[in-house]
């Protein structure tokens, strides 16, 4: 899978540098040309001898080394990828604010490449705030995360902070370079985020989504090679990438007209989208006033964005749908890929830990035709994202076979 990929290793001063060791034999195993750079930290835990005589190259550490000038802009350029591992609060701060006082951020700034970064830190300092902030804001800037794990910390305090495995940041990788192109040449249509149906001018029937996992689930299918169409509601998370195509729409019906409008150009859609059920009967034209003890509003259904795509489907398209349930959730959901001919549909049960509108991790389930199934344990819906482009690659190319 890396058979030929450029990988630039960035190691910063954790204790945990001495599992980068680890991770450059796996990539080199995996047949991947590695080059190290690392904080003169890093060094400090371990020599940089022991990345020389697998690599067979200098480690660089300094922009300049006496005469002569390390070029970061270089490495920049060659790496087909650049993982930081691991990466330290400290340096998480500094590729947020685009400093560059070392080879790290040097590289990182001049990178065109995809950027990973495997934090590794203590407990308290990766729950900190000002972390967390640096995180989203990386994750904005386009940075893919490989998040810590849970386990014994240099403090002697158990918890989140411990720097993922180097087999598991291995298969980051390998997952990212097999999506990589995976719906090149292909259309697809997203729907993310909630839709708002109006009471009156200021007032509206609505939802919690936030739109992160449809944004996600948009960007990755776009890195993956696809032309791909956002449909997107009145959602608080921002896409961050400039060229997706984003239809913006506030109701269920313009979400309707819009995916109606377009599904017959596209290979596949993906229903992410938290559509309204129902919308108010008629919306006010003024603003209503509080001049009663109760107000009663008549509620009538939303179109079915998902039912009518269903009857519009061709044979050689893909259909995914999503099911957020709170209980009997598997049953709900074989039930509407059935009533709604879908070709997929993603199971996310909201009463769980960590699952829901306003969390950036997800825990779903796939279901397909012929009885699939396939759990997930909790991940990032960036994560959640890759998983989903990979299934909806492997269904349109099951279905030109």
């Amino acid at each position: 899978m890396l058979s030929g990929k450029k990988i630039l290793l960035g190691v910063t001063g954790s204790i945990a540098a001495y599992k980068a060791v680890l991770l450059v034999r796996l990539l080199q195993k995996s047949g991947a040309d590695v080059q190290v750079i690392a904080t003169k930290d890093a060094l400090d835990f371990v020599g940089a001898i022991s990345f020389q005589s697998l690599t067979r190259k200098p480690v660089h550490s300094q922009l300049t080394n006496e005469d002569s000038w390390n070029n970061h802009v270089e490495l920049g350029l060659w790496a087909d990828a650049y993982i930081i591992y691991p990466i330290t609060a400290n340096t998480i701060a500094k590729l947020c604010n685009g400093m560059c006082d070392n080879m790290i951020t040097a590289a990182y700034l001049s990178s065109r490449c995809p950027v990973f970064i495997a934090p590794a830190m203590d407990l308290d300092m990766w729950k900190h705030p000002s972390t967390q902030r640096n995180i989203k804001r990386l994750i904005g800037d386009g940075c893919r995360i490989i998040p810590p794990t849970t386990g014994e910390l240099a403090s002697g305090l158990v918890g989140e902070g411990r720097v993922d495995e180097p087999e598991s940041a291995l298969v980051f990788l390998e997952r990212y370079f097999q999506s990589t192109q995976s719906l090149k040449g292909k259309k697809i249509l997203v729907t993310a985020g909630p839709t708002h149906e109006a009471i009156d001018p200021v007032r509206f029937i609505g939802n919690r989504s936030s739109g992160k996992m449809g944004i996600a689930i948009a960007e990755h299918a776009l890195a993956s090679g696809a032309d791909v169409t956002l449909i997107l509601g009145p959602a608080s998370a921002k896409v961050t990438r400039t060229d997706l195509k984003v239809v913006k729409v506030e109701s269920a019906q313009q979400m309707y007209d819009a995916a109606i409008s377009i599904f017959d150009q596209m290979d596949a859609a993906i229903l992410s989208a938290a559509v309204a059920d129902y919308r108010p009967a008629e919306a006010a034209t003024q603003k209503i006033k509080k001049s009663s003890e109760s107000l009663q509003i008549e509620l009538v259904k939303t179109p079915d964005i998902a039912g009518d795509l269903g009857k519009l489907k061709k044979p050689n398209q893909i259909l995914i749908g999503f099911a957020l349930e709170t209980e009997n959730g598997e049953t709900n959901a074989l039930s509407k890929l059935e009533r709604k001919n879908l070709d997929g549909i993603v199971l996310n049960i909201a009463t769980e830990p960590g699952v829901g509108f306003i969390y950036d991790t997800n825990k779903v389930t796939f279901y397909g035709k012929n009885n699939i199934k396939k759990e997930f344990e909790l991940k990032s819906k960036t994560d959640v994202a890759i998983d989903i482009i990979q299934w909806l690659a492997d269904l349109l190319k099951n279905n030109l076979a």
